[in-house]
């Protein structure tokens, strides 16, 4: 009996020992594996990552999307976007170099006509740009006349003026009505492409249009942003047309109310 217990003991502890042998193996094998995987892992997710990042770049993402769009419309709205870019810059810089500061203008002409005559106010006025000391010019030209005279002269040189601040603004309206314009018809002609493709197909397959419905909403989106960066623009500069005009307006009242009382001196 005690020699059954002993053999028993003795197969037992040889059976852990292989036991613990076989396993030592297993695990080691298990742990160089998840060494070897885990670098691979972490260059795929950051490369993952990186791509994500490259998707999400605003510029590269706007490229996809207007070579998406297709040359057709859409190079003739980015044409809209251009030539109202540059007709907005011109009339920007035109009105700015045209503001004058018009209570300082009226205290230098007022001065120069009590001190020196219509001359010396003439030439105030030739020494400064902008509009509304070329009205003063006109209308101090013919203060020799009658009051009449000049009144007129300022109205008829007034309304050459005005014309000079509104010159090419409406092309920058036509091009915010035809950038939309334009990209809804890219819209339409997309879609009746999607649907020649479908008629051709005999099913309605959703891979068939999903291209042509892309291209025509597209088309639309950016004739809208053309729009309204241009909107921003031509009211900016209507604005400040506006503001000059009434610049004008009331620098001729004062013009006249001055050249009665240098009459009346006289």
């Amino acid at each position: 009996m005690k020699r059954l217990f002993s053999i028993l003991a003795i197969t037992a502890v040889m059976a852990f020992g292989n036991l613990q042998a076989s396993t030592a193996p297993a695990q080691l094998l298990t742990t160089n594996v998840q060494l070897l995987i885990a670098p691979i892992t972490s260059t795929t997710v950051q490369e993952d990552a990186s791509a994500t990042t490259e998707e999400l770049t605003f510029h590269q993402n706007l490229k996809k999307r207007f070579i998406e769009g297709g040359p057709e419309f859409m190079g003739i709205v980015l044409l809209c976007l251009i030539l109202g870019l540059a007709i907005a810059i011109e009339r920007i810089i035109f009105l700015n170099l045209s503001t004058t500061n018009t209570k300082k203008l009226q205290q230098r002409v007022e001065d120069a006509l009590n001190s020196g005559g219509v001359e010396a106010a003439k030439e105030e006025c030739r020494n400064t740009k902008g509009p509304v000391a070329s009205i003063y010019y006109q209308g101090l030209d013919r203060a020799d006349e009658s009051i009449d005279a000049a009144e007129k002269a300022v109205v008829a040189y007034g309304g050459v003026q005005m014309g000079q601040l509104e010159k090419n603004v409406s092309w920058i309206s036509l091009f915010i009505a035809l950038a939309p314009m334009l990209g809804f018809m890219g819209t339409v002609i997309g879609m009746i492409q999607a649907f020649d493709k479908i008629e051709a197909a005999g099913d309605m397959q959703p891979s068939l249009v999903a291209g042509g419905i892309k291209v025509a909403l597209l088309t639309t989106v950016f004739g809208l942003i053309v729009a309204i960066i241009l909107q921003i623009f031509y009211n900016y500069i209507v604005a400040k047309i506006d503001r000059i005009v009434n610049d004008m307006e009331d620098a001729s009242i004062t013009l006249i109310d001055m050249l009665v009382a240098y009459k009346n001196k006289k």
